[in-house]
């Protein structure tokens, strides 16, 4: 598979802080890349270093399989980008404003604007004034500006971000849809772990400007462990019963008074029995899988 994206100890760092350290990404033609991090752990620095719009303190940059430098301003002219929140002019129409932007991309013939309009799904909107958009709208014009040069990968930074959930789901869909039909590969920042989780295959977790992991989205399946979850009125009381009466070691307690088991999960009933048995009040005693979240939570240290 072709590589679209590697970096090679990317660093960048501003008088005494280092926003981003040693960030070895890989991205393959055809990935929905999630880039997940808290706000301020560096994804948008590095995005901006991707784009050319920042220079890297260290480290290198491969595009396409080429050096990305100032030098080599060719690559970037397969790549399409929507950073922060997408600004427009409210007064003009949806045409308008891409017009505007095709001709300072140098982008030959006006047919791309309304292709790129058809893409993302509002094309009945072109002649519409963007004051009259909302949010959602508003996103979707922004990746149709991003589209106009049919890039071969795109990267959008919080595209779901502010949006209601029916606007997360149209946005997310429009996503799937772009990779799977146009061939086009993308990167997703985000600090929205579920939103992540529902349409990347591949993810890459920074945190305090480091890359703490990069995981295909099977191999996260495949490590997040199923449990039995257990709610009750004395963690501590429920702790000694799985132990001394039970014999389970292969547990943790998850906040106030909620402990999750590893082990003989096909033994609900029997645990719940013992914990009856002596005098546990239990609110709550049944099977799930950790999350994205509860991944991203142990790899950080829940700070």
């Amino acid at each position: 598979m072709d590589d679209i994206l590697k970096t090679y100890n990317l660093t960048k760092e501003f008088k005494n802080f280092c926003a981003v350290k040693n960030l070895n990404i890989h991205i393959k033609k055809g990935d929905i890349y999630g880039f997940l991090g808290q706000n301020g752990a560096g994804k948008t620095t590095t995005i901006r270093m991707f784009m050319g719009l920042i220079k890297p303190t260290s480290g290198e940059i491969e595009l396409f399989s080429e050096k990305a430098s100032n030098k080599n301003r060719k690559v970037l002219e397969r790549i399409g980008s929507m950073i922060e929140y997408p600004g427009f002019y409210p007064n003009l129409t949806a045409g308008e404003n891409l017009e505007i932007h095709r001709r300072m991309m140098g982008v030959q013939g006006k047919d791309c604007i309304g292709e790129s309009l058809k893409l993302v799904g509002i094309s009945d909107v072109k002649n519409k004034k963007v004051k009259e958009f909302s949010l959602g709208m508003k996103q979707r014009l922004g990746i149709a500006r991003a589209l106009l040069h049919h890039p071969e990968f795109l990267i959008l930074d919080e595209p779901t971000n502010g949006l209601d959930p029916i606007g997360i789901k149209e946005i997310r869909e429009l996503i799937i849809d772009l990779c799977k039909k146009q061939g086009i590969t993308f990167l997703i920042s985000s600090h929205i772990l579920s939103e992540v989780q529902q349409m990347a295959n591949k993810i890459g977790i920074i945190h305090k400007g480091e890359l703490l992991e990069e995981i295909s989205y099977d191999e996260l399946q495949k490590r997040n462990r199923h449990y039995i979850n257990i709610k009750v009125n004395n963690d501590k009381k429920a702790s000694f019963v799985l132990e001394e009466k039970l014999g389970i070691k292969d547990y943790v307690i998850w906040g106030k008074n909620n402990l999750r088991v590893y082990e003989r999960l096909q033994e609900v009933s029997n645990i719940n029995k013992a914990l009856v048995s002596n005098d546990l009040l239990i609110d709550e005693i049944c099977l799930k899988v950790d999350s994205l979240e509860d991944y991203f939570i142990k790899l950080t240290g829940g700070n």
